[in-house]
């Protein structure tokens, strides 16, 4: 299938500091009527689903993905704000780029190779510990298996029905230390091959709406 995906890129006369989750503060509290900004229905009640937008910081530069109906969103809102506020500091935008893409989604008929460009948030805390207790050859089979259902999740929250078996295999994953609101979590950054389609900086795993997960072509890694 295709999926509508549109990139929104900002740059400031200045260096935006902070993480993605501060970027999605900023949306979520400036644009608060649209609910797929910040995965709310109402004050305390989530929307359980796929996140349409994703929130990214790349090399320091802020990156916003919208996907299907979240691409619509950042359509009607990308240029209604002339600064960003991230935690204390106000930034003025000078420069936002667009960019519309139907891109692939889903099973494919070739071996494709992708990147973690981001930390990928795999474990809870059941499979942390059996993780930990894990061999290494165990460890990368415990991982693999999650990715495939990271996959499967995606596509069912996409409305994307997987009728072929999912072919991965994982490279060498490295631990990094990441925090969720504050709470710290083990990521993990390296490479993977898979017959399965996934546009650039698509998130995978936990957390995708705030900038954790995403994928790049490894090639262009």
């Amino acid at each position: 299938m295709h999926l509508n995906t549109l990139y929104l890129t900002l740059r400031s006369t200045t260096p935006i500091e902070g993480d993605a989750s501060h970027l999605r503060g900023f949306f979520a509290s400036r644009f608060n009527e649209y609910a797929l900004l910040h995965q709310h229905v109402d004050v305390d009640k989530l929307l359980y689903r796929y996140p349409r937008i994703q929130y990214k910081i790349i090399d320091g530069d802020p990156l916003v993905l919208g996907i299907e109906e979240g691409a619509e969103v950042l359509k009607e809102i990308y240029d209604k704000y002339e600064e960003i506020r991230i935690k204390d500091t106000v930034y003025t935008i000078v420069e936002r780029g667009i960019t519309l893409r139907a891109e692939e989604f889903g099973v494919s008929n070739k071996i494709l190779g992708y990147t973690f460009k981001t930390p990928w948030i795999a474990l809870n805390q059941e499979n942390y510990e059996r993780y930990l207790r894990s061999k290494r050859r165990e460890r990368r089979e415990i991982l693999r298996r999650i990715l495939v259902g990271n996959i499967l999740s995606a596509s069912k929250g996409l409305d994307y029905v997987v009728l072929d078996e999912i072919k991965l295999e994982i490279g060498e994953m490295k631990p990094v230390k990441c925090k969720i609101k504050k709470t710290p979590f083990m990521g993990f950054v390296g490479e993977f091959l898979v017959n399965f389609a996934i546009p650039e900086y698509m998130g995978l795993g936990k957390s995708v709406s705030r900038g954790f997960g995403a994928v790049v072509g490894a090639c262009n890694s």
